[in-house]
């Protein structure tokens, strides 16, 4: 699989065309990522062009439902789609869970949702996630168009076609590959972000930059001042990037067997600590990313693979942007951070697979790190007591 070249990098005013090719999987052979300032206007006819006039049903959360979703609904009618009753979650990782999946199947079904209608997921990555699980089950599959609010699920979540709900045995340990037909990410609706959760998504820009990107990483490094404090230009470009890197990875592998398990860089840690903290507003998302990439590049560091002025480097550089680097206080149990972690969707035969790296823009998969050696370093980490 290879992602498309876009004949026009910039079609529209201030944006890029960010094209996906997964011709050689299952279902819709490929889908636009539209990246823009103050594009959401335009929503309505960037779905007709490639997707045709619709009913359309929109998911959103109680967050981004009262500032977006009346516009929305507007300029999908303009545009010709009839528009179905949306249903408005609660804000924050607590909704994705069985019985708000539940609630939005039942509203979907009643209101009359059949195998033509487009699902249109207005929000973060919570109700990307969760919008997408119930999109692919619902009528077993109906289309659907992410439109994140969010710079993590910008960068991250609304593309892939990853789906998930969490369960007390982890974060998205339910869920499906389920690929949008189009993803519409409009960096004017970032305005509307606390500056806590603009620094969460920062950390999943970053990540591009670690994983294979060094280039991109000293561009962070740079710029990641003017993205955060809203610059336009640097914030089409972080996210046209980050978007045109997941494009390629997933393309080349979109189930993660093999190379797209690098997205998960920091993500084990992370994720383990989301799951012990209850997912709660103690430890945002890209904020757990952010320890979890600093412990492992330590990691790495220690084992030899890549030199301690990396792992500082980064170190310094998430604390400047006012980012976590060690976790919150807490009553944490390393046996039970070391049980998740064993329990994490890469694990193999309840084998930890951690993302290492041997420097800045070069991580591998690494199944063979003893677990004495995390506990150590879960150790090093943790708030003394």
């Amino acid at each position: 699989m290879t992602v498309k070249a876009s004949s026009q990098s910039r079609p529209y005013t201030q944006g890029a065309l960010v094209p996906i090719d997964l011709s050689s999987t299952k279902g819709p052979a490929s889908y636009d990522i539209v990246i823009g300032d103050s594009i959401l206007s335009e929503a309505g006819n960037l779905i007709a062009v490639r997707l045709g006039k619709r009913r359309c049903l929109i998911i959103t959360d109680s967050n981004v439902g009262p500032l977006y979703r009346v516009q929305l609904e507007a300029v999908l009618g303009v545009a010709g789609h009839s528009v179905l009753p949306a249903i408005t979650i609660p804000a924050g990782e607590a909704s994705k869970d069985f019985a708000t999946l539940q609630k939005v199947l039942d509203h979907m079904l009643a209101s009359g949702v059949d195998r033509k209608t487009l699902i249109i997921a207005l929000g973060g990555g919570v109700v990307g996630d969760l919008a997408g699980l119930a999109a692919s089950l619902v009528m077993r599959g109906v289309d659907i168009v992410q439109i994140p609010t969010s710079l993590l699920a910008q960068v991250d979540s609304s593309v892939g076609g990853k789906t998930g709900i969490d369960t007390k045995h982890g974060k998205n340990t339910v869920g499906t590959f389920y690929q949008p037909r189009l993803v519409i990410a409009d960096v004017a609706l970032l305005d509307s972000l606390h500056e806590r959760e603009i620094r969460s998504g920062y950390a999943e820009v970053i990540k591009y930059g670690l994983i294979k990107d060094a280039a991109f990483y000293e561009w962070c490094r740079s710029n990641g001042g003017k993205l955060l404090g809203g610059d336009r230009e640097a914030q089409i470009y972080a996210v046209s990037t980050s978007c045109t890197h997941k494009a390629k990875i997933v393309a080349a592998d979109e189930r993660e067997a093999g190379e797209r398990a690098l997205l998960n860089l920091g993500h084990t840690f992370g994720h383990a600590l989301e799951t012990i903290t209850g997912y709660g507003n103690l430890l945002l998302h890209g904020e757990a990313v952010a320890i979890g990439m600093v412990m492992a590049m330590k990691l790495s560091a220690q084992l030899g693979f890549c030199s301690h002025n990396d792992a500082y480097g980064l170190r310094d550089h998430l604390v400047k942007v006012g980012l976590p680097v060690t976790p919150p206080a807490f009553d944490y149990d390393i046996d039970r951070l070391m049980e998740l972690m064993a329990q994490d969707k890469k694990a193999e035969a309840g084998k930890m697979v951690l993302i290492l790296t041997k420097g800045i823009g070069q991580a591998f998969i690494s199944r063979d790190v003893k677990d004495g050696d995390v506990r150590e370093l879960w150790a090093e980490f943790l708030p003394k007591t």
